[in-house]
């Protein structure tokens, strides 16, 4: 007999119906089970927890003693000095401010908050695939909890440790015990752990004296200490505690009226101490430690490669070279990349930028190292012809800063003068690519553009990455990395937790072609563009000076020390009078004779210095002030101000064979025999022998290489 289809076996909702009551029973189990486990852990928890005095005992932030490459104590980055503050002392504005800006229900929650966490899981499933991390749910209970017993990294076995303390502090302790060990046990930047110490710093008066305006900004100093820091960035914290304020309204902490009242720009700081250019190095080296060693709350010391002396005249050069008006920075790097001396700007107090190891900025012809060194790795010489002549590629026609051509020229004449049309066809003989490949090689680690302007250095880069280039020319085409920090070392143990290492085998170019490109580089002091960082002794370096005077450069080496100078004004404006043979080679030239005077002078493999009678006129007799590049930011030409553009030449119309375009009327010519016979390196018995190419018969005339 069939079935009735009403009958039990024939309908599947009672099963449906039984599965789904199994999987809620299962549900319920595993949430009462989740919940005992909970209850047990914050049981054991609470059991192991510090007692209230002895939290207060326990030490804020990390102890860290920097030292000079002698040992000399740079400078302790320790905590700040401040008092405990009772919870009855501190005022109750900034009681409020904290308590609407980073916990708005820190009085109705058991520690953590299951509403943020909510929303904060919301936002990140929306954000999903951003590498985001969930954040804004952390409570001020959870905070203390962080900062006092676990770290910053972000793991779920740390957050979920995090979550138990957090509700085990709240069990143990009250609420206003809690605010009380936030309050003083917080960070607000500049080594200040707690509001007496961040008061005393940017106030210069005791916490328990906050007016509004003054706990608005200490408030906003929670979300990043260093990026609302009313002593770095002003009006970023005003603005920031604006956000405050408008928070507290909305949390009726304060009225409509009182906040109207309220203007964090009226806010008085206390001025900052007196500190020399070596922050700008400590804030550069310190940065680094996160990469080198495991986080650690001992207190360690850091051992640098800093010399202080270097670093003394390091500041005086700047000061006393750069033009009223200008920002400039050096940085000077010991044959292993070691760095001696770093200055990121003329005054530390005014400014915490540091132009060297931040500032992005066009490099001009300092850039034609690159192009140079992927002539001379392609097979061409420094003794190999080459012509000034006109060129067009692809609509860009570059010019030289006399406005004339000089016909057929050696390779070391053309860097020496930085002419630019040679520049150009080197680019497009060797490849735009090749150039850019060559100066990534060489540690430019900025974006690079291919255009053909790129010769002249329309992209922009950082100052310590083009002193790092040439310091891996002058160590014969070894890659040089610059590193501050020799080693690290927990402090009472005297265990090393840190010790560089240097690496030397990194070969970027054939050693010959380091060689040349220091031939050419040495030319351009002795009788180019860089005569004014001359020093005494054997120097190699080149100018650079981008359109408009913008920027002005020198970058050179003596006696194993590669220095890099920059100059000009932080908004790009033009400068006149600005350039790389002026200011900053006479900078770097007052660095380096103090910084090289007590070192061997080994010379180089093809150093030439000539008597100062031998010395011709100014390079501008023969073409023009140097290193006028007429590029704009984006690599297009440019004409100078108050110079026609010459007249256009009649093609040519012959049927023989294309010839390069005869040199235009100039000065007085250049002395080709005296020029030969001062460049022309011999085998000197004291010195190495110059590194020499082999002479290639299947190499192309040089004329039609271009």
């Amino acid at each position: 007999m069939a079935r009735s289809p009403s009958s039990p076996a024939a309908n599947p909702e009672p099963r449906r119906g039984k599965r789904f009551g199994t999987i809620v029973k299962w549900l319920v189990a595993i949430g009462v089970a989740g919940l005992v486990g909970t209850f047990i852990a914050v049981l054991i928890a609470v059991a192991s927890l510090p007692g209230y005095d002895e939290l207060k005992l326990s030490p804020n932030g990390q102890s860290i003693r920097v030292l000079a490459a002698d040992g000399t104590q740079i400078v302790n980055m320790g905590p700040a000095p401040g008092e405990w503050i009772p919870i009855d002392q501190v005022p109750s504005v900034m009681q409020d401010a904290v308590v609407a800006v980073e916990d708005r229900r820190f009085y109705r929650h058991p520690g953590i908050d299951p509403i943020g966490m909510a929303r904060s899981a919301k936002t990140a499933w929306e954000r999903r695939g951003t590498g985001r991390r969930l954040q804004g749910a952390s409570t001020i209970t959870q905070q203390i909890t962080r900062n006092i017993f676990l770290t910053n990294s972000y793991t779920a076995g740390r957050k979920i440790r995090e979550i138990i303390l957090a509700m085990a502090m709240e069990w143990k302790f009250s609420k206003r015990q809690i605010l009380e060990l936030y309050l003083n046990r917080v960070y607000f930047g500049g080594g200040a752990y707690g509001i007496d110490a961040a008061s005393r710093k940017f106030y210069g008066h005791p916490g328990t004296r906050l007016s509004l305006g003054e706990a608005a900004i200490l408030a906003g100093l929670f979300k990043a200490p260093s990026n609302y820091s009313p002593s770095a960035d002003a009006q970023a914290a005003v603005e920031r505690a604006r956000v405050v304020l408008s928070v507290m309204r909305d949390a009726g902490k304060i009225s409509y009226a009182e906040q109207a009242e309220t203007d964090p720009a009226d806010v008085k700081l206390a001025p900052e101490p007196k500190r020399n250019s070596v922050r700008y190095f400590t804030d550069w080296a310190l940065a680094q430690l996160d990469t080198l060693i495991d986080e650690t709350t001992a207190p360690i010391d850091v051992y640098t490669t800093l010399d202080l002396g270097m670093q003394r005249d390091a500041d005086n050069a700047i000061r006393a070279n750069t033009p009223a008006g200008l920002q400039a920075a050096l940085v000077s790097l010991d044959r292993d990349g070691a760095v001696r001396a770093m200055v990121g700007g003329k005054d530390y107090v005014s400014s915490i930028y540091n132009r060297a190891t931040q500032a992005e900025r066009q490099p001009g012809s300092a850039f034609k190292l690159f192009v140079y060194l992927a002539a001379l790795e392609s097979g061409m010489t420094p003794s190999t012809p080459v012509v000034d002549a006109p060129i067009n590629i692809d609509g860009w026609s570059p010019r030289n800063a006399s406005r004339r051509f000089s016909g057929q020229i050696d390779l070391r004449t053309a860097f020496a003068f930085s002419i630019n049309t040679v520049a150009a066809r080197i680019g497009q003989q060797v490849g735009f690519d090749t150039v850019a490949d060559m100066a990534r090689r060489f540690g430019i680690t900025t974006p690079i553009n291919t255009h053909p302007a790129m010769v002249l250095g329309s992209s922009n880069v950082r100052l310590i990455d083009m002193t790092r280039a040439f310091a891996s020319v002058g160590s014969g085409g070894v890659a040089v990395m610059p590193y501050g920090i020799l080693r690290v070392v927990q402090q009472g143990t005297q265990e090393v937790l840190y010790e560089h290492r240097a690496d030397d085998t990194r070969v970027l170019v054939a050693p010959q072609v380091a060689a040349q490109m220091t031939d050419l580089l040495q030319t351009a002091v002795n009788t180019g563009s860089g005569r004014a960082a001359q020093i005494g002794r054997p120097v190699a370096g080149k100018t650079g000076t981008t359109s408009s005077n913008k920027d002005g450069w020198f970058l050179g080496f003596s006696s194993g020390l590669t220095t890099g100078v920059w100059m000009g004004r932080d908004d790009a404006k033009p400068v006149g009078g600005l350039q790389g043979g002026r200011a900053p080679a006479a900078a770097f030239a007052a660095f380096m004779r103090q910084a090289v005077a007590n070192r061997p002078d080994p010379g180089f493999n093809t150093d030439v210095t000539l008597p100062e009678w031998q010395l011709e006129p100014d390079e501008e007799a023969y073409f023009g002030e140097p290193d006028q590049n007429f590029v704009d930011e984006n690599g297009e030409p440019t004409a100078p101000v108050d110079i026609a553009p010459p007249a256009p030449r009649a093609p040519v119309e012959d049927d023989s064979e294309p010839q390069a375009p005869a040199p235009e009327p100039r000065g007085p010519e250049l002395d080709r025999q005296w020029l030969d016979g001062v460049l022309t390196r011999g085998d000197r018995p004291e010195r190495a022998p110059r590194y020499e190419r082999q002479p290639r018969n299947d190499r192309p005339d040089p004329d039609e290489q271009f």
